[in-house]
């Protein structure tokens, strides 16, 4: 069954995986594609975001950018991690395609009322400040959403602090928002994604394919592969927003323990910690639940097979 997405996003090296894997696996409509501040500010992003949709051959998809700020906090960005544009490393092409003249929270509203309950799920794998206010402007698509399966947080393992993880950390306060509303969520954290590394053998596999976007792709794990092994210390680079997509197209890439979740907004040590309670079974109630196992064959054999199915593309 084919599932509609929409990618919220900060392109971001593993974003622009994410964006690819989604374009390129039959079993996905990528419906909408919005972006928002996170790995770089809002006008990085977005322009990494349209270069990539130009890489991938991607187009009648609409593109909107959204929040250029978290909703209370400072701006913060990686340029540790993803360089000063955002996507260093690769020669990106000029875009092609045009921005949607909406913003994204209202492209975001605007998709999931304008089709059928159940039918669209939003993939955030960037801070949650659009999905956050979409749904405080728009409440009735929460009950529309299929879910919001999202790549954030960790239940023992953060990034950006001993316990919090970059996504979650930047916009605290949004993510809050998206954990306690009534929509299914999907936490697809670190304790998941650091299961994800793009070792050599990934990368031959990726080599191998021998278009364009492959190519690409193995530009983008290069310069990712060495800021992460400088900054935090991994000899290969955990892929992480990819994953989440992952688990929309095949949910037995992963094992996932049902939770509940939820974000700490003042703890001087634990701001941003995705606190997760797994002292006992679950509630009945309960709407959340954490990824905790890949099967990694699987996974990268999904990003392979979608870089084949993409084929060559004339940038």
């Amino acid at each position: 069954m084919t599932r509609k997405i929409i990618l919220d996003c900060d392109p971001g090296h593993d974003d622009a995986i994410a964006m690819l894997l989604a374009h390129g696996n039959p079993d996905i409509d990528l419906v909408a594609v919005t972006t928002v501040v996170g790995n770089q500010t809002l006008e990085k992003v977005t322009r990494n975001a349209l270069s990539v949709a130009r890489i991938a051959g991607i187009t009648g998809v609409p593109f909107a950018a959204g929040c250029p700020r978290p909703l209370v906090r400072a701006i913060e960005t990686a340029p540790d991690i993803h360089g000063e544009t955002g996507l260093d490393g690769p020669v990106l092409p000029e875009p092609t395609l045009e921005l949607d003249r909406r913003h994204a929270v209202d492209l975001i509203i605007d998709t999931v009322m304008s089709h059928e309950p159940g039918e669209i799920t939003i993939v955030p794998t960037a801070g949650l400040t659009n999905i956050a206010l979409a749904a405080r402007k728009e409440p009735r698509i929460v009950e529309r959403v299929r879910e919001v399966v999202l790549m954030g947080g960790g239940y023992h393992e953060g990034n950006w602090s001993a316990v919090a993880e970059f996504n979650i950390i930047i916009d605290p306060e949004a993510a809050h928002i998206v954990f306690n509303e009534s929509w299914p969520v999907t936490m697809v954290g670190l304790d998941l994604t650091h299961q994800a590394l793009a070792t050599p053998e990934v990368a031959e596999k990726i080599a191998a394919v021998g278009t364009k976007p492959a190519k690409f792709v193995g530009e983008l794990l290069d310069f990712f592969g060495a800021t992460y092994k400088e900054a935090q210390g991994f000899e290969h680079p955990p892929v992480h927003d990819p994953c989440a997509v992952a688990y929309v197209i095949d949910p037995s890439v992963m094992t996932v323990r049902k939770a509940p979740v939820d974000v700490e907004l003042s703890g001087g040590l634990t701001l941003g910690m995705t606190v997760t309670d797994f002292r006992a079974p679950a509630p009945a109630d309960c709407n959340t639940q954490v990824a905790v196992e890949l099967d990694r064959e699987r996974f990268w054999d999904l990003v392979v097979d979608a870089l084949e199915r993409i084929g060559d593309v004339e940038a």
